[in-house]
């Protein structure tokens, strides 16, 4: 059982489709009615390569301004085609502008022939989670307002010489990072806030062994593990309502997962979620954790 205690927060993961014919408001119209419904986060896919897709910065920019209370994330960023220092700036500006609303979820890059085909550069897998590693140390100086020196990197695939800090975001804005390989799980465990994977592209045993990696390597770096919280792009729903529900209490109690994002492109998914699920879960939760506080009777 591994049950790091966390506030539950669920959320909807968007697509922000703009096929042809497709409403491009339905993504503002969704991530609007979430916060309606008492969501935590709405989360969108970044996929700068594909024409079908809004794209996901100023998507994120115009749904903070239309909404007051949810945090908004992209899940995760692309970032071989986003400089990290000029995402650093704007992260910043957008975490300002919507008072503190934003986590940055961040990827070291795939579907390599469309970031290429966009002007990017094609890495290798090292390659990838060294860059990721580069842009984090990038990020963070660029937040660090109160450091006077000018921030220097350099990289391998990233050269800061000189760059000003600042200025600092609202809040602390927690860096999660999408994982699956044992580098980037290393990396996740070291330096980020949160682990994002998705549930589809994990088998049977993934979650554990994630955990346990992450673990290791927070506890390594001199972290406690619960200081990584754990979030998950969940599936599609298994089937009845109770079966989702009962799927989403043994991720948090048995896999700690503390923030459960559900696919949302349509109003019935997320009221689904919202108005159904997520309380189910939160009072499932909450009665299992008094019961082992308690102890035996």
């Amino acid at each position: 059982m591994t049950d790091y205690g966390h506030d539950l927060a669920f959320g909807t993961f968007i697509t922000p489709s703009h096929a042809a014919g497709a409403d491009p408001l339905l993504p503002v119209r969704l991530a609007r009615l979430s916060e309606e419904l008492g969501l935590d986060v709405v989360a969108f896919q970044d996929h700068p390569y594909q024409p079908a897709h809004l794209d996901t910065w100023t998507l994120l920019s115009w749904v903070a301004a239309q909404t007051s209370r949810v945090t908004v994330a992209g899940a995760v960023l692309n970032l071989p085609l986003r400089p990290p220092a000029v995402l650093a700036r704007a992260a910043t500006s957008l975490d300002l502008l919507s008072g503190g609303r934003l986590a940055l979820g961040l990827g070291a890059g795939a579907y390599w022939d469309g970031i290429v085909a966009m002007g990017g550069r094609r890495l290798t897998g090292g390659d990838a989670v060294d860059a990721l590693t580069e842009a984090l140390e990038i990020i963070r100086g660029i937040w660090n307002a109160a450091e006077r020196r000018a921030l220097r990197v350099e990289g391998e695939h990233y050269r800061i010489v000189g760059a000003k800090r600042g200025p600092a975001p609202a809040h602390p804005v927690p860096v999660w990072l999408g994982a699956y390989k044992p580098r980037m799980l290393r990396l996740v465990g070291e330096q980020a806030d949160g682990w994002l994977p998705s549930q589809a592209f994990l088998g049977d045993g993934d979650l554990a062994r994630g955990n346990a990696a992450v673990d290791e390597a927070a506890l390594a770096a001199g972290r406690q593990p619960a200081a990584v919280r754990r979030i998950l792009n969940l599936a599609a729903p298994p089937g009845s309502t109770q079966q989702w529900v009962d799927e989403i209490v043994v991720l948090a109690l048995h896999d700690g997962v503390g923030t459960f994002l559900a696919g949302g492109d349509d109003d019935a998914a997320v009221r689904r979620f919202a108005l159904e699920v997520a309380p189910a879960v939160r009072e499932a939760v909450a009665a299992e954790r008094r019961r082992t506080a308690a102890g035996p009777a």
